[in-house]
Protein backbone atom coordinates (compact mmCIF):
# COMPACT_ATOMS: atom_id res chain seq x y z
CA UNK A 1 0.00 0.00 0.00
CA UNK A 2 1.55 3.44 -1.55
CA UNK A 3 0.47 6.86 -1.99
CA UNK A 4 0.34 9.17 -5.01
CA UNK A 5 0.69 12.28 -4.00
CA UNK A 6 1.79 14.52 -7.41
CA UNK A 7 -1.56 14.11 -9.50
CA UNK A 8 -3.27 17.28 -10.53
CA UNK A 9 -7.14 17.56 -9.01
CA UNK A 10 -9.00 15.78 -11.16
CA UNK A 11 -12.73 14.57 -10.81
CA UNK A 12 -15.75 16.65 -9.71
CA UNK A 13 -14.60 16.33 -5.88
CA UNK A 14 -10.68 18.09 -7.20
CA UNK A 15 -9.11 14.29 -5.73
CA UNK A 16 -5.14 14.94 -6.06
CA UNK A 17 -3.75 11.58 -4.38
CA UNK A 18 -4.30 7.87 -5.19
CA UNK A 19 -3.69 5.20 -2.64
CA UNK A 20 -2.69 1.71 -4.80
CA UNK A 21 -3.11 -1.09 -2.61
CA UNK A 22 -1.75 -4.55 -4.22
CA UNK A 23 -2.50 -8.13 -3.30
CA UNK A 24 0.66 -9.91 -3.08
CA UNK A 25 -1.12 -13.41 -4.13
CA UNK A 26 -2.77 -12.67 -7.34
CA UNK A 27 -1.00 -9.16 -8.27
CA UNK A 28 -4.55 -7.36 -7.99
CA UNK A 29 -4.30 -3.76 -8.02
CA UNK A 30 -6.78 -0.86 -6.39
CA UNK A 31 -6.47 2.59 -7.00
CA UNK A 32 -8.51 4.54 -4.40
CA UNK A 33 -9.02 8.74 -5.52
CA UNK A 34 -8.29 10.73 -2.37
CA UNK A 35 -7.14 13.84 -1.11
CA UNK A 36 -3.82 14.06 -0.12
CA UNK A 37 -4.62 16.25 3.21
CA UNK A 38 -6.96 13.35 4.07
CA UNK A 39 -7.04 11.83 7.85
CA UNK A 40 -5.86 8.52 9.27
CA UNK A 41 -9.94 8.12 9.82
CA UNK A 42 -10.56 9.15 6.14
CA UNK A 43 -8.39 7.12 5.09
CA UNK A 44 -9.39 3.94 6.70
CA UNK A 45 -13.04 4.79 6.28
CA UNK A 46 -12.56 5.01 2.71
CA UNK A 47 -10.66 1.58 2.89
CA UNK A 48 -12.76 0.09 4.76
CA UNK A 49 -15.64 1.23 2.25
CA UNK A 50 -14.21 0.84 -0.68
CA UNK A 51 -11.86 -2.30 -0.40
CA UNK A 52 -12.79 -4.90 2.59
CA UNK A 53 -16.99 -5.70 1.04
CA UNK A 54 -14.90 -6.50 -2.15
CA UNK A 55 -11.66 -8.95 -0.88
CA UNK A 56 -11.54 -10.71 2.32
CA UNK A 57 -9.86 -8.98 5.32
CA UNK A 58 -5.92 -8.32 5.17
CA UNK A 59 -3.76 -10.46 6.69
CA UNK A 60 -0.59 -8.63 6.59
CA UNK A 61 -0.51 -4.97 5.08
CA UNK A 62 2.90 -3.56 4.24
CA UNK A 63 3.18 0.49 3.77
CA UNK A 64 5.87 2.63 3.68
CA UNK A 65 5.84 4.82 7.01
CA UNK A 66 3.47 7.74 5.52
CA UNK A 67 1.83 9.38 8.72
CA UNK A 68 -1.34 8.32 7.78
CA UNK A 69 -0.33 4.40 8.22
CA UNK A 70 1.93 4.76 11.37
CA UNK A 71 -1.32 6.55 13.36
CA UNK A 72 -2.84 5.19 16.76
CA UNK A 73 -5.99 4.93 14.55
CA UNK A 74 -4.41 2.89 11.84
CA UNK A 75 -2.50 0.79 14.13
CA UNK A 76 -6.01 0.06 15.93
CA UNK A 77 -7.59 -0.80 13.13
CA UNK A 78 -5.09 -3.63 12.19
CA UNK A 79 -5.79 -4.91 15.42
CA UNK A 80 -9.61 -5.00 15.06
CA UNK A 81 -8.55 -6.68 11.71
CA UNK A 82 -6.22 -9.19 13.56
CA UNK A 83 -3.51 -8.05 10.36
CA UNK A 84 -0.24 -7.58 10.57
CA UNK A 85 1.25 -4.11 10.25
CA UNK A 86 4.55 -4.42 8.46
CA UNK A 87 6.48 -0.79 7.38
CA UNK A 88 9.11 -0.87 4.84
CA UNK A 89 12.21 0.51 5.58
CA UNK A 90 13.06 4.36 4.47
CA UNK A 91 14.88 4.80 1.25
CA UNK A 92 14.32 0.74 0.78
CA UNK A 93 11.43 0.24 -1.80
CA UNK A 94 11.91 -3.28 -2.04
CA UNK A 95 10.12 -4.30 0.79
CA UNK A 96 6.58 -2.45 -0.85
CA UNK A 97 7.91 -3.67 -4.59
CA UNK A 98 4.63 -4.50 -6.06
CA UNK A 99 2.71 -1.36 -4.61
CA UNK A 100 5.72 0.49 -6.12
CA UNK A 101 5.21 -1.52 -9.42
CA UNK A 102 1.73 -0.29 -9.63
CA UNK A 103 2.35 2.99 -9.14
CA UNK A 104 4.87 3.56 -12.04
CA UNK A 105 2.39 1.89 -14.19
CA UNK A 106 -0.46 3.88 -12.81
CA UNK A 107 1.52 7.31 -13.28
CA UNK A 108 2.41 5.91 -16.75
CA UNK A 109 -0.48 5.36 -17.84
CA UNK A 110 -2.07 8.42 -16.81
CA UNK A 111 0.54 10.47 -18.67
CA UNK A 112 -0.35 8.33 -22.08
CA UNK A 113 -3.72 9.33 -21.63
CA UNK A 114 -3.73 12.89 -20.81
CA UNK A 115 -0.42 13.62 -22.65
CA UNK A 116 -2.26 16.62 -23.96
CA UNK A 117 -3.40 18.41 -20.89
CA UNK A 118 -5.05 17.57 -17.99
CA UNK A 119 -8.07 16.74 -19.70
CA UNK A 120 -9.09 14.77 -22.39
CA UNK A 121 -12.02 13.95 -25.07
CA UNK A 122 -12.53 10.13 -26.10
CA UNK A 123 -14.37 9.14 -29.53
CA UNK A 124 -17.41 10.32 -28.77
CA UNK A 125 -16.65 13.79 -27.56
CA UNK A 126 -16.48 12.92 -23.65
CA UNK A 127 -14.43 14.81 -21.56
CA UNK A 128 -12.81 13.08 -18.79
CA UNK A 129 -9.72 13.68 -16.68
CA UNK A 130 -7.31 11.29 -14.81
CA UNK A 131 -10.23 10.36 -12.29
CA UNK A 132 -12.35 8.57 -15.08
CA UNK A 133 -9.49 6.52 -15.84
CA UNK A 134 -9.17 4.75 -12.71
CA UNK A 135 -11.79 2.20 -12.72
CA UNK A 136 -10.49 1.20 -16.96
CA UNK A 137 -6.65 1.15 -15.60
CA UNK A 138 -8.09 -1.20 -12.76
CA UNK A 139 -9.62 -3.46 -15.20
CA UNK A 140 -6.65 -3.51 -18.08
CA UNK A 141 -3.77 -4.49 -14.86
CA UNK A 142 -6.76 -7.30 -13.84
CA UNK A 143 -7.08 -8.74 -16.95
CA UNK A 144 -3.24 -8.87 -18.05
CA UNK A 145 -1.01 -11.50 -17.53
CA UNK A 146 1.54 -11.17 -14.94
CA UNK A 147 4.79 -12.04 -15.73
CA UNK A 148 5.47 -13.46 -11.87
CA UNK A 149 1.96 -15.94 -12.04
CA UNK A 150 1.49 -16.53 -16.02
CA UNK A 151 -1.90 -15.56 -15.10
CA UNK A 152 -4.00 -12.47 -14.61
CA UNK A 153 -4.95 -11.57 -11.54
CA UNK A 154 -8.83 -11.89 -12.13
CA UNK A 155 -8.28 -15.64 -12.72
CA UNK A 156 -6.18 -16.03 -9.29
CA UNK A 157 -9.19 -14.62 -7.91
CA UNK A 158 -11.54 -16.82 -8.61
CA UNK A 159 -9.30 -19.46 -7.41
Amino acid sequence: MDWVTALLPGGYRSYNACVVLADRYSKTPMFLQFHKDNTAMDTSTMIWNQVIGHTALFQNIISDRYPKFTSELWTNLHKLFEAKLSFSKAYHPQADSLAERMIQTLEDMIRRLCAYGLEFKDCDGFTHDWCTLIPPLEMENKTSIHSSTGKTPAMLEKC
